[in-house]
Order: structure tokens, then C-alpha cells, then sequence
């Protein structure tokens, strides 16, 4: 019983250390630019690599605390929202 706790004390200690290790992570966004290539294009090339990354949408979204009932309310108005436009596509 004892070796049972253990596994699971230590399967939540690694779990920790993987959040952890993501949260952490960094990401180096690189864009090879071809010779004689336009720099407009290769900037385009890195704001749209950039925007995928979602570290903008992040940063905005963790600005203000939203409660997870909020959360809750809206994923579900969303959700109701998306149903009736499929219902009025039929």
C-alpha cells in the first residue's frame, strides 16, 4: 500500500516538472531568406510564423483574470451560436 502512494506521488512530481518545462519553453522563429530574395516578403514569412506561435494572443489573454464560470458562459453562448447557424444552414 505504502509503494502505491509512492507511484502516485511520483508520477505527480514528473507531471509538475513537464507543465513546468512547457511553460518555460522557447521558441526561436527562424526565416531563411533566400539570395536576391524581396525583405518585404521575408518579413511577411516571419510575422505570419510569428502569429501562429500565438504568444500575442497569450499576452492578451492573460492581461485581466476571467473567472472559469465566465469562461464557462461564453464558451456555451458560443457554442448555442454555432448551432443555429449550422441548424439555418439546413
Amino acid at each position: 500500500m505504502v509503494k502505491k502512494k509512492y507511484v502516485t506521488l511520483q508520477s505527480e512530481f514528473w507531471r509538475n516538472i513537464n507543465t513546468k518545462h512547457f511553460k518555460q519553453l522557447k521558441i526561436m522563429i527562424v526565416v531563411p531568406v533566400k539570395e536576391g530574395e524581396n525583405i518585404e516578403k521575408a518579413l511577411k514569412k516571419f510575422k505570419r510564423k510569428f502569429e501562429k506561435t500565438g504568444v500575442v494572443k497569450e499576452l492578451r489573454r492573460r492581461q485581466e483574470f476571467t473567472k472559469p464560470s465566465v469562461v464557462k458562459r461564453k464558451e456555451k453562448i458560443h457554442a448555442i451560436y454555432v448551432q443555429h447557424l449550422h441548424l439555418e444552414e439546413d
